[in-house]
């Protein structure tokens, strides 16, 4: 593995219909839900380190913490960000952070992630 501090990704999305809390179930508004929020966020974290991962590597998210400051409107174009900010063995941390077009911050957090051997992983189901 190749994985250090300092690896990152960004995403940029514009909020859809279906990405709303109503749409998905999480609350009653048509702004950007945070489960999806969430998982656009993962979604960084993962492309943040896919590409040093050894052959038969995945990493599985273990931990998060989000705390989703602004709600964000359907047509809202927002940049999703992940940096690496710790490699403990397989254990990775990684800081998040989403802003939408007019600069202000909707979201910051920390997803953690554990390296895994992809087939071995999926034996254990």
């Amino acid at each position: 593995m190749s994985l250090a501090p300092g690896l990152r990704a960004e995403v940029l999305i514009m909020v859809e219909r279906g990405d709303t809390a109503i749409r998905i179930g999480s609350g009653d508004v048509p702004v950007l839900g945070t489960p999806r929020l969430l998982s656009f966020a993962e979604g960084a974290t993962v492309k943040a380190v896919h590409q040093h991962l050894e052959p038969g590597q995945t990493s599985v998210g273990t931990r998060v913490l989000i705390e989703h400051r602004l709600p964000s409107p359907v047509g809202m174009h927002v940049w999703i960000a992940a940096e690496l900010t710790e490699v403990d063995g397989r254990r990775l941390v990684f800081s998040v952070s989403a802003v939408d077009k007019t600069g202000a911050q909707v979201a910051t957090g920390t997803i953690e992630r554990v390296v895994v051997d992809r087939e071995r992983f999926l034996a254990r189901l």
